[in-house]
């Protein structure tokens, strides 16, 4: 059988606990005569240092905390100027075109006024052919208020075209710079009737074209040009555009030029159709 191993302290390990024990009750005693101002500055000289320390921490702390909480709000904020800016934007874009519309509203009146002596009805533009310019397009009104085919159509004070095709509730209007279509129109002032011919490479540059203008008076640019009275569709005195250049013909007998119409063919929103055809004697 294995015998029981007796515990034995080793002298040195003795030797330091005696001294430990020694040590303890001489600082135990002379703890007690110290005063206690020394201990409490001893204290002070660790524990404020570390409290300084907790503190900052503490400040460093609330301060992100502060920051976060002002970034927040600075990014709700952010969103709801935003916002506003949006509603703004969109506001002015329909004050704009609200201006706008009253704009050709007025001067479609005052166009109606012009031609006061025919009775007309207003219509919008809701299609058109492909491409830039209102040479075909379709209208908002159609038998159902009245409107024929062949009659006139104005905008942009003169004279746009005339009415097509007509259904129940629309009209297809076919304008003067068509390439098919040819107006019978007059000088204003002498009354020397010419040929106005549409032609959709020419109103690229803002021009339609005029011939067999028979006159032995002076033609000036910026003559004007309006609807004859011999024309089998196009009412009387209507105005089409100005001359903007002239040129004798080969035969020495007619002259020709270029017109800038009146209207502006790319841009057509609104028209004024008007009630009356000229077979009927509408003058």
């Amino acid at each position: 059988m294995n015998k029981k191993k007796k515990f034995q302290l080793k002298s040195k390990h003795l030797l330091f606990i005696m001294t430990f024990l020694c040590l303890s009750g001489i600082l135990g005693s002379a703890a007690d005569k110290m005063p206690v101002t020394p201990i409490r500055e001893a204290a002070g000289f660790v524990i404020i240092p570390f409290q300084n320390g907790i503190n900052q921490i503490g400040a460093y702390l609330t301060d992100c905390l502060t920051g976060f909480q002002n970034v927040k709000k600075l990014s709700a904020e952010k969103e709801e100027l935003e916002q506003k800016v949006t509603d703004l934007t969109e506001e002015n874009n329909q004050l704009v075109q609200d201006q706008q519309e009253l704009q050709r509203l007025q001067e479609l009146y005052q166009l109606d006024q012009s031609y006061s002596e025919y009775e007309k009805v207003a219509a919008q533009v809701i299609s058109k052919d492909p491409g830039n310019w209102y040479d075909t397009f379709v209208i908002n009104k159609g038998s159902n208020d009245g409107i024929q085919k062949d009659m006139n159509v104005i905008a942009d004070g003169g004279l746009v075209g005339l009415v097509e095709e007509v259904s129940s509730n629309s009209a297809t209007v076919r304008s003067i710079i068509d390439d098919s279509s040819s107006v019978s129109a007059m000088t204003a002032s002498t009354s020397d009737t010419c040929i106005v011919s549409g032609d959709l490479r020419l109103i690229s540059d803002g021009k339609l074209t005029f011939s067999q203008l028979n006159t032995t008076d002076t033609v000036a640019e910026g003559e004007k040009i309006v609807t004859s009275n011999i024309s089998d569709k196009y009412l009387r005195g209507i105005l089409i555009g100005y001359v903007s250049e002239i040129t004798e013909d080969s035969n020495h007998l007619t002259k020709k030029g270029y017109i800038i119409p009146v209207v502006d063919f790319q841009h057509i929103q609104e028209v004024l159709v008007i009630k009356e055809l000229k077979q009927q004697g509408g003058e």
